[in-house]
């Protein structure tokens, strides 16, 4: 083979290619956990991955040789976390993984940026959430308002954060996780951020994530954050009227869903009244509201954003 027909065969392969930053969160409370999903990271085929633990307050340890560490001084929270560590992976592709989740299917990664290249308005994808061999997901874990089918795949306005996979350009473009949510519905600001920068938001039922099925409802701060952040999403991204009717139809949702349950209804509307007096901005005190063309195209493509 002559030499310029080696460099050009050399760019083909190079072009085939895909290559992710991969950013797990963890405070270092559960590396039997944290272990099992690197483990997975590490045996996906088809795909170069540049990895970093990022430490949430915690200065990784006892991970493998093949993954960078970053101690945060501090809990940033999930959302600023998960931003912390995108500066230090490189790839064409992100991939976030909760340190509780693992990949069971060891093309998952290279399924998911195939789609992309094949189909680049696609920004950001959601794979199918279930525990092998445990009890049946949560309907919470598909992100439509008509659940449907888990194994469905559509077009969504709201995602699971646990395994979220992005071209990095939609990230960078979105503006990346909302920082000051801590944790609770940044997977919908995102979505929303990504459809904005003029993506789609797509859930991929076909292709599944393994996470442990855990009930979020045992902790009052849940229903806090919940208020709270929901809040926060109709002031931070939503021009008027459609702030109002956001937060409008979601208290209403909540007080015939909990009419009966008031320690739980008490939780949620101190939140609620919380997102109002807090800022909601932070570091975040740039970003401007989603363009009213953004808001058309999420109401084209089925969802506009008052529900």
């Amino acid at each position: 083979m002559s030499e310029s027909s080696r460099i050009l065969s050399q760019r083909f392969e190079d072009n085939r290619r895909y290559t992710f930053g991969v950013v797990v969160l963890s405070q270092g409370k559960r590396l039997d956990d944290l272990n099992r999903g690197f483990e997975s990271l590490l045996a996906q085929k088809g795909v170069d991955l540049d990895i970093v633990c990022v430490g949430n307050g915690w200065e990784p340890e006892g991970i493998p040789d093949q993954v960078k560490k970053l101690g945060l001084p501090e809990n940033l929270g999930i959302p600023a976390g998960r931003n912390a560590g995108v500066p230090h992976v490189d790839g064409e592709f992100l991939f976030f993984l909760d340190d509780d989740a693992w990949l069971p299917d060891d093309t998952s990664l290279m399924r998911m940026a195939q789609l992309m290249r094949t189909k680049p308005q696609i920004g950001l994808i959601q794979p199918r959430v279930e525990e092998p061999g445990g009890p049946d997901a949560p309907k919470r874990w598909i992100p439509r308002l008509k659940k449907g089918s888990a194994d469905h795949s559509s077009n969504v306005f709201s995602v699971w954060e646990g395994a979220v996979c992005m071209q990095r350009r939609a990230f960078d473009e979105c503006g990346g996780w909302p920082a000051p949510f801590w944790y609770a519905h940044e997977g919908i600001e995102l979505a929303w951020r990504v459809w904005d920068a003029g993506y789609i938001v797509w859930y991929m039922g076909d292709l599944a994530v393994a996470h442990p099925v855990i009930d979020p409802r045992r902790h009052d701060e849940y229903f806090y954050m919940n208020a709270r952040n929901r809040v926060w999403l109709a002031r931070r991204n939503l021009p008027w009227p459609f702030s109002w009717a956001y937060v409008g139809s979601w208290t209403l949702m909540q007080f015939i869903k909990w009419a009966n349950k008031p320690h739980q209804l008490k939780a949620w509307m101190e939140g609620w009244r919380a997102g109002w007096r807090l800022d909601p901005w932070g570091q975040d005190e740039d970003r401007q509201k989603l363009s009213g063309r953004g808001v058309l195209r999420m109401s084209r493509h089925g969802r506009p954003p008052i529900v």
